[in-house]
């Protein structure tokens, strides 16, 4: 494969596809909001976790206790825009320039100051505080994307296998996110679910177009072999 998709990873292709899945859309249903200028909220897991613990651990060991909780910070990434590629190399392009958005803002120092904030806020004015500070940012956003780590073997709920797992953020009160897409694996499948907000946009469009951006990554790097 050529090398510029050698350096991505899984959730680099994956972002591409989602974010020129969402410019597909814009760009068939409007003329005007095709390029208009948008920016999704990537939220970040910061906890870091060198091995797996078991509960009794966890529980026990007080350095491991740590672990437990949200710990996360955002990422504001602006979709790039169509015309901003050429036509032939549209999809390598486009995964190339998320690629280095989110490389960029990941390594930045804004990660780590916006998870200081929050657990500044946490602490010395209170979880409600923290609370809505995080409630504010997604109620200021229009699109949200969060992905999700699952297990690596079978799972059983009962003594009944579970072929497959996928979450969704449902019922957020007053955050009236248009789009919300989640990304979840399991037994190395990876499930994307996708939330959109009723009477404005089309589902089954916007798969479509999702599912026309896969396409369109995979055709480009089968031909770049």
């Amino acid at each position: 494969m050529n090398d510029r998709f050698s350096l991505f990873t899984i959730n680099d292709v994956i972002c591409g596809m989602i974010f020129l899945g969402t410019r597909l859309y814009m760009d068939v249903t409007s003329e005007e909001e095709k390029n208009k200028r948008s920016t999704a909220l990537v939220l970040l897991n910061t906890r870091y976790i060198d091995g797996f613990k078991s509960l009794n651990e966890m529980c026990q060991n007080q350095e491991a206790k740590s672990l437990w909780g949200n710990q996360f910070a955002f990422l504001h990434i602006s979709l790039p825009q169509l015309h901003q590629c050429d036509e032939s190399l549209k999809p390598i392009k486009f995964v190339q320039e998320i690629h280095s958005i989110i490389k960029r803002k990941r390594n930045s120092a804004a990660v780590y100051l916006t998870g200081m904030l929050l657990e500044f806020i946490r602490k010395y004015i209170g979880v409600e505080a923290a609370a809505q500070y995080v409630h504010n940012t997604l109620r200021n956003s229009s699109m949200a994307v969060t992905n999700m780590i699952g297990p690596v073997e079978k799972m059983t709920l009962s003594n009944q296998p579970v072929k497959g797992l996928y979450f969704m953020v449902v019922n957020s009160p007053k955050a009236p996110q248009s789009l919300v897409v989640t990304v979840m694996s399991y037994m190395d499948q990876l499930r994307v679910t996708i939330g959109t907000e009723i009477g404005l946009i089309d589902p089954m469009k916007f798969r479509t177009c999702t599912e026309k951006a896969f396409s369109m990554i995979f055709d480009a790097a089968v031909k770049s072999k």
